[in-house]
């Protein structure tokens, strides 16, 4: 008996093996074929679709300047800050000028000394023409008594050559006078010239702007080309995106755009297109487009970073899917669909693409209901039943 008790112990623990490993096997069976499967689901409506192309850029100014000197000086005062508002011609910075000043007194002296010289060589010149005057009427009387043989030949030669005399003495003032205007436009230049010199010691602003940096203060000497204010003009700030290259044929000036700036990540600041940039870069193949901002945040800052988001068609009104729910098999987008319980798939047709919604034309109609699964790691099959995990939501996520 003991041992058939053994026997019988051993034959029913073997099947209760079994009869575990069946039980298993028919659970899972059962959870695959006939146990609904969690889903996430979103009933299908009309509603407005906006088309985006996307960009990631920089704030800019579209006029920047380095305000620098002309010439090398000594930085006497610089007469605005960071962040001030300017205006056209409104004095920014000054040079030491003593220098300069005295150059110009000198200047000035100079063209006074020459003009007075001028007029002297004109005086000489008048003197010159009345002499010459006088020395042709003595030689025509001297000739006329000479005629007459009243004169003698010596008192003739003496009156041409008083008159040779004369008319050199014209002549040489006449150079004088040249020579004096030559000096006297020289002087004038000078003058010009060092005034010139002069002016650039006061710094003035090209237009009108906002200082963004200031790099240099009193006391140093300043150099031709070294900074002392980074200014720019805030008639136009836009941002410099980068977007990829397949966009491009989407895009055109003064399409309507939005700008997230990253310092306000909920919130969206109306732009257009300025323009677009005509070279790609070849190792990311993208290219620049220029979208102006037509509102700015409370807070800014030049070289900031923003995204762009370039309207590129809209549509107020049209059966819009959640990309979300999209599903590619084969190469052919569709959705899985809720049908008596259970999933079925369907091909569909697509039209304009947003960045979260999509356009469906063909496969669907309103108040369909889509479906993915709540763990993407099981897959939905046709005719699997299906057991919504949450309400059916209308909107795209």
């Amino acid at each position: 008996m003991n041992g058939s008790s053994s026997h019988l112990v051993a034959v029913l623990r073997k099947s209760a093996k079994w009869v575990v490993l069946v039980a298993i096997i028919a659970f899972a069976v059962y959870r695959v074929k006939f146990a609904p499967t969690p889903v996430l689901a979103h009933e299908v409506k009309a509603g407005p679709i906006v088309a985006e192309v996307m960009g990631t850029g920089t704030l800019e100014a579209r006029v920047k300047t380095t305000i620098s000197p002309r010439i090398q000086e000594r930085l006497a005062a610089v007469l605005v800050d960071q962040n001030d508002a300017v205006k056209t011609g409104q004095l920014l910075a000054r040079l030491d000028d003593g220098e300069l000043k005295m150059q110009v007194e000198v200047a000035t002296a100079s063209l006074a000394a020459a003009r007075a010289s001028l007029d002297r060589v004109k005086t000489d010149e008048a003197r010159a023409s009345a002499v010459v005057r006088q020395a042709r009427l003595d030689h025509q009387r001297s000739s006329e008594l000479l005629t007459n043989r009243i004169s003698s030949q010596s008192d003739f030669d003496k009156a041409v050559e008083q008159m040779n005399v004369a008319e050199a003495d014209v002549k040489r003032s006449q150079a004088a006078i040249v020579e004096a205007e030559r000096q006297m436009t020289t002087a004038e230049k000078n003058l010009a010239y060092q005034k010139e010199r002069l002016s650039f010691t006061q710094i003035v602003s090209p237009y009108d702007g906002l200082i963004t940096r200031r790099d240099r203060d009193p006391g140093g000497v300043v150099v031709p080309g070294s900074s002392i204010l980074q200014i720019i003009s805030t008639n136009e700030i836009w941002v410099s995106a980068w977007v990829d290259e397949t966009a491009m044929a989407r895009l055109a000036p003064g399409q309507p755009a939005r700008v997230v700036f990253r310092s306000e990540p909920a919130k969206s600041y109306p732009g257009e297109v300025a323009r677009l940039g005509r070279e790609a870069d070849r190792e990311t193949r993208e290219f620049l487009v220029d979208v102006r901002g037509k509102q700015l945040p409370k807070n800014w800052s030049v070289g900031q970073r923003a995204e762009v988001f370039i309207e590129t068609g809209r549509k107020e009104s049209t059966l819009a899917l959640p990309l979300r729910f999209l599903i590619w098999r084969a190469g052919q987008p569709g959705v899985i669909a809720r049908q008596n319980g259970r999933a079925q798939w369907r091909g569909v047709k697509l039209g304009l693409r947003g960045l979260e919604t999509v356009e469906v034309t063909e496969g669907l109609s309103s108040g369909a209901i889509v479906c993915k699964p709540r763990d993407m790691k099981q897959p939905l099959n046709d005719g699997q039943r299906i057991n919504i995990a949450e309400a059916p939501s209308s909107k795209p996520n």
